[in-house]
C-alpha cells in the first residue's frame, strides 16, 4: 500500500513522546511493506534541516517538509477566542503554504491511506476528499481535550481556569468532529479507546500503542548512587504541573531522608519562572539534551509524576526498556498495562510516593532483577515490528 503520513511536527530527531511515536510507527509500517510519504509541517518552533535526515532513514522513507509559522499570536488568539468555534491551538496549524504542498501531491500521487497524526491534520479532511480517494485514519497519540479538562481542575487561577475550560469544550467538539469523519480511528491506547467508543464512535477502529526496537535500547548495569531523574518537555503543561507537585510534596522528603540524593532534570523549554524553581543544591537542571537514552541510563531510578494527560507517556516506556525502575502516578501509567507489575510503582500519595523512591535506592537487592523484566515487558507489548504489522494488516482487511 502506498499510505500519506501528515503530521504537524517534523518527526526527527525523535527526541520527544510525539516524535517517537510518529517515527517509529513510520519506519514499522515500511518495514511491513508498505511506501510510506511524510508530509510534514516544519515549524519555526521545532525546526529541523531535512537534508540532515541520516541516509539509511531517507533512502527507507520519504520525508517532505513545508517550512510553517505556527507561532501563537495575540491579536489572532483573541479573535478566535470572540469570533471562531474552533480552538486557536488548531486553526494555528491551518496553514497555507502546506496546504498547497499538500494539494499538488495529492494531484500528482495516489495514496491508499492517509493517516493523520493527531487531530490537528484534521483541518485538511475537506482537500483529502476533494483531491484523493484514499481512506484516511486519524491516529491518536492521546485524547487532546481532557488534558485541557485536567489540567483546567488543578488551575488556581479563576481567569486562566475560565480559558482552559473554554478551549478544551472547543477541543472536544472540533476533536470528535476530526474522529467522526475519518474512515478509521488508530487510538494509542485502550483507555482512549474506550473514551471514543463512549462518545458514539462506532467506526472501524485498532488500538495500536508506540512501538520500540529493542535494538536501540542496550541493557546496561544499574547505576549506584542516590539519583533519581525525570525527563520531558518542560514546555508542555502537564509536565510543568507533575513535576510542580513533584517539587512541593515530594522532593523536601527524599532530601530530608537522604541528604546526598540528586535530582537529575531534563527538558526543552522550560519557561524563565520554572526554571527558578529548579534551582536547588540537590537538583542538577540540564535542560535540552542530545542524548535522552544516555541520560536515561546515567541514573538510577525514574519519576514521572503527572498529574493529567492522555495517551501513553512514551519517556516510562523508554525508562522501561533500558531497564530503569519507575515511580509514577495512576495518570502516569494510563495506557501501560503494568500497573501490578513490580518495576513500576503507582502512587498518588505524596509521603508513598516518597518512600517508594527510598526504597528503590536504598535496597541494595530489589532494583537488580527488575531490569530484565521490565526490558521483557517492553518486547511483549510494544514491539515496533509486531504493532505495524498489525495496523498494516488492519488497513488491508478493511479495504
Amino acid at each position: 500500500m502506498k499510505i500519506l503520513i501528515l503530521t504537524n511536527k517534523f518527526p526527527f530527531p525523535p527526541r520527544d513522546g510525539g516524535s517517537i511515536a510518529t517515527l517509529n510507527m513510520i519506519t514499522g509500517l515500511h518495514d511491513a511493506g508498505n511506501q510510506i510519504t511524510c508530509l510534514a509541517q516544519n515549524t519555526n518552533k521545532h525546526p529541523f534541516p531535512i537534508h540532515q535526515i541520516p541516509p539509511e532513514l531517507g533512502e527507507r522513507i520519504r520525508f517532505l517538509g513545508v517550512d510553517c509559522n505556527s507561532s501563537i499570536r495575540p491579536l489572532k488568539l483573541i479573535s478566535n477566542l470572540l469570533f471562531s468555534r474552533t480552538p486557536y491551538i488548531a486553526t494555528r496549524f491551518n496553514i497555507k503554504a502546506f496546504r498547497t504542498e499538500l494539494s499538488t501531491l495529492l494531484q500528482e500521487e495516489t495514496f491508499d491511506i492517509v493517516q493523520l497524526e493527531g487531530p490537528y491534520p484534521g483541518q485538511y479532511m475537506d482537500l483529502i476528499r476533494k483531491k484523493s480517494n484514499a481512506r484516511i485514519s486519524l491516529r491518536a497519540h492521546n485524547v487532546e481535550h481532557l488534558i485541557w479538562e485536567r489540567k483546567a481542575l488543578h488551575e488556581p487561577s479563576l481567569l486562566k481556569r475560565w480559558y482552559l475550560v473554554n478551549m478544551a469544550q472547543r477541543l472536544k467538539h472540533y476533536e470528535l468532529e476530526v474522529a467522526q469523519q475519518v474512515d478509521f480511528l488508530i487510538p494509542i491506547s485502550e483507555h482512549d479507546a474506550s473514551y471514543f467508543s463512549l462518545h458514539g464512535l462506532q467506526k472501524a477502529s485498532i488500538t495500536i500503542p508506540t512501538g520500540f526496537r529493542m535494538e536501540n535500547y542496550p541493557q546496561t548495569e544499574l547505576p549506584t548512587g542516590l539519583s533519581i531523574f525525570f525527563i520531558g518537555a518542560l514546555d508542555w503543561l502537564p509536565n510543568q504541573e507533575g513535576l510542580d507537585w513533584f517539587l512541593q510534596n515530594v522532593f523536601h522528603r527524599l532530601v530530608s531522608e537522604l541528604p546526598e540524593l540528586r535530582f537529575h532534570v531534563a527538558g526543552r523549554n522550560a519557561p524563565a519562572h520554572f526554571e527558578k524553581k529548579l534551582k536547588h543544591p540537590n537538583i542538577c537542571y540540564h535542560g535540552e539534551i542530545e542524548d535522552a537514552l544516555s541520560f536515561i541510563q546515567s541514573y538510577r531510578v525514574m519519576v514521572a509524576p503527572l498529574l493529567t494527560g492522555s495517551g501513553i507517556r512514551i519517556k516510562i516506556l523508554e525508562g522501561m526498556a533500558l531497564g530503569r525502575p519507575v515511580v509514577t502516578t495512576s495518570r502516569g501509567i494510563e495506557g501501560i498495562p503494568a500497573i501490578n507489575h513490580p518495576y513500576v510503582a503507582v502512587e498518588d500519595d505524596p509521603l508513598k510516593f516518597c518512600n517508594q523512591i527510598v526504597k528503590l535506592l536504598t535496597d541494595p537487592q530489589e532494583p537488580e532483577h527488575l531490569l530484565q523484566e521490565a526490558r521483557d515487558f517492553i518486547s511483549l507489548h510494544f514491539d515496533t515490528f509486531v504493532l505495524s504489522n498489525r495496523l498494516s494488516q488492519f488497513y488491508k482487511t478493511e479495504e
